[in-house]
């Protein structure tokens, strides 16, 4: 169905629809150098042509229809997305609805792939917090920019850990745990990104401190993931080279008040130097969007180091992860060896699991991730070291089936995920709820591999019709 006679307002329904569990929350973004394990039965398919490393699960089902699927799902990023595409739009003619997540929102894409890619409609968690002007009006002020994807989220985990480190009076990793949902969680002096000098001194001198958000409410559920989120429904807009939202709605949880262990006291203390980390990519496959977050996490760090609240200050310090695990790996153990007690990062789902098995919870150092979104990570046995402001894609997934049901119209689709973790999880949780809440089909779900120099195999079988 053509997307301009089904553009309806059914995000008011989604509000009740979509209030599920988000105790489940991708990075936002995967790794493109993370290949997690299938959790279903997968063929390799040698045929097509090309290499493509491709892998199908079945779906099952089948389907009636001789022709090939009325949407597509895209999971992916833009260095591999860029080359995906134009090899799609030289086999089809754009007539298919394509949905995609965060991980494909760069605005520069279109001119790369060399289409409008006017078919192409897009998700992402967004900033939908109380403060999210507030926060607006400050990275704005500082870099003459206006905020992009996860920037909101990267300011919000700054913000959160150095009000967990001035209640708990000491850099360390134990202590800013036990502090993270106290200043996070109600109830206590209201802290915005306007007044965050005031809640570090006022956590600092030992109250009770609530901080409000520019991403969320910023409450954190059992599992250390937000209660609560918006997401964004945008389109590319090739004229500007952007990305741009045309709506935006929140999503509560089950739990939107936040749970989980916590401090019995705010000790508190004044006159030292707190320590932060940022672990975020400067290269690699995401450092167009890793950027702008590093800019926005190192917002809080500035204002603090400005006004010196109850005689504090922040030591900074920076690593990149080159969007790579092993260099992830590297990068936040040298952390570790700088004595830092919590870290903004990492930024995909791919380099954030390892790099917490392997370096945050064993050296008990306090993650928290800005765009992180795979469920793997809620599932980690991280002993409350691991948290995240940006929601899983548990939530995502949901959203985005009944994007592609009821804005999209379309009822049968493919999905394409890149070979990872969280191209596979949220590819099924999609097709998990676009088949049982939505009634749809999903003719088969395809994985592909990154920075190979032709996707048309894995293309033409995504477009061709259902198995029987």
């Amino acid at each position: 169905m053509a997307r301009d006679i089904v553009r309806r307002d059914f995000i008011k329904r989604v509000g009740a629809a979509g209030a599920i569990g988000a105790s489940g929350l991708a990075g936002c973004l995967g790794s493109p150098d993370d290949s997690g394990s299938d959790s279903t039965d997968t063929e390799t398919d040698s045929g097509g042509g090309g290499d493509d490393g491709m892998t199908e699960t079945d779906s099952g089902g089948g389907g009636s229809s001789g022709d090939g699927p009325d949407g597509l799902v895209v999971i992916g990023y833009p260095e591999s997305g860029i080359q995906l595409f134009r090899d799609y739009y030289s086999a089809s003619d754009g007539s298919e609805e394509i949905l995609v997540p965060d991980g494909l929102r760069d605005g520069s894409m279109p001119g790369q792939v060399g289409n409008d890619m006017a078919n192409v409609t897009g998700t992402a968690p967004a900033a939908g917090g109380p403060n999210q002007e507030a926060f607006s009006s400050l990275f704005e002020e500082q870099y003459d920019a206006s905020p992009g994807v996860f920037t909101s989220q990267s300011y919000d985990s700054v913000a959160i850990q150095l009000l967990a480190n001035a209640a708990a009076g000491e850099n360390s990793g134990t202590g800013i745990r036990d502090q993270m949902r106290n200043v996070a969680n109600p109830d206590g002096m209201e802290v915005t990104p306007d007044n965050l000098v005031e809640g570090i001194e006022a956590a600092a001198n030992g109250e009770n401190v609530n901080y409000q958000g520019a991403s969320s409410a910023t409450n954190f559920n059992e599992d250390g993931d937000p209660a609560s989120a918006a997401y964004a429904i945008w389109e590319f807009n090739a004229d500007e080279g952007a990305a741009e939202n045309v709506e935006v709605q929140n999503f509560e949880g089950e739990n939107p008040d936040g749970a989980g262990p916590s401090a019995d006291s705010i000790p508190g203390g004044t006159d030292r130097e707190m320590s932060v980390g940022i672990l975020l990519p400067e290269t690699g496959d995401l450092a167009s969007v890793g950027g702008p977050m590093i800019q926005a996490a190192r917002l809080p760090v500035r204002q603090v180091n400005e006004a010196n609240p109850a005689g504090l200050s922040v030591d900074e310090q920076l690593e990149d992860t080159q969007t790579s695990p092993s260099a992830g790996t590297a990068a936040a153990e040298s952390l570790v060896s700088a004595g830092v007690p919590s870290v903004c990062g990492s930024a995909s789902s791919g380099v954030n699991v390892p790099v917490s098995q392997q370096v945050f919870i064993p050296n008990e150092i306090v993650g928290c991730s800005p765009s992180s979104t795979a469920l793997s990570v809620t599932n980690l046995d991280d002993n409350d070291y691991i948290f995240r402001t940006a929601p899983s894609d548990i939530l995502q997934g949901r959203v985005m089936a009944q994007v592609m049901s009821e804005r999209l119209g379309v009822d049968n689709v493919a999905t394409l995920y890149v070979n990872n973790d969280y191209g596979q999880q949220l590819s099924e949780r999609f097709a998990e709820v676009f088949t049982d809440t939505f009634d749809g089909e999903v003719y088969r779900q395809l994985a592909f591999n990154i920075g190979e120099s032709s996707y048309s195999s894995v293309i033409s079988t995504a477009l061709s019709p259902p198995d029987n």
